[in-house]
């Protein structure tokens, strides 16, 4: 059984360069290649039990062709990648990210709307003196609010159309 068993992890040594070409050709990347050449040695070295007399290339190539569909699916099921920078760390962890959200959701909004919604929620001005300060009806601060308030729940909700307005 020992013979058997050198043999075997022989024969999977020496596809090792062929593994790498293999792999290198299908995911045009060196470091993600390795890993699945790593992955699928493995798993050969696992179930080499399950291996049958016959051609040891075609099985382990068969490995590492599943390996890759794998990590293609899953690739496809993730989200999709947007950089970060520096000066954003902030703006996703902590306690602060939730006002970040909102920060963003008020920075999303045309001028009227968030300064009508500001002098109302920060300043505590009535909707009367807003209107006057604003020179508008007062039928125009409270459709500006409405609007105002619609849109940052739609941006924290992610509604689609928030996302435009953030994009």
């Amino acid at each position: 059984m020992k013979a058997i068993v050198m043999n075997f992890t022989q024969m999977v040594e020496a596809e090792i360069p062929a593994l790498r070409r293999h792999a290198r050709t299908v995911t045009r990347d060196s470091d993600i290649a390795d890993d699945i050449v790593q992955d699928t040695l493995v798993r050969a070295l696992r179930f080499a039990h399950l291996f049958q007399e016959g051609n040891i290339r075609s099985w382990l190539h068969t490995i590492l062709i599943n390996l890759n569909r794998n990590r293609l699916r899953s690739v496809a099921r993730r989200p999709p990648f947007s950089s970060i920078n520096e000066n954003d760390a902030p703006d996703f962890a902590g306690p602060k990210a939730g006002g970040r959200d909102i920060e963003r959701a008020i920075g999303a909004l045309t001028k009227d709307q968030r300064d009508a919604l500001l002098l109302v929620v920060l300043e505590g001005l009535s909707y009367r003196e807003v209107a006057k300060l604003q020179n508008v009806p007062m039928g125009t601060v409270t459709s500006r609010l409405g609007r105002a308030r619609a849109q940052i729940k739609a941006y924290l909700d992610g509604d689609s159309k928030a996302r435009a307005a953030r994009g």
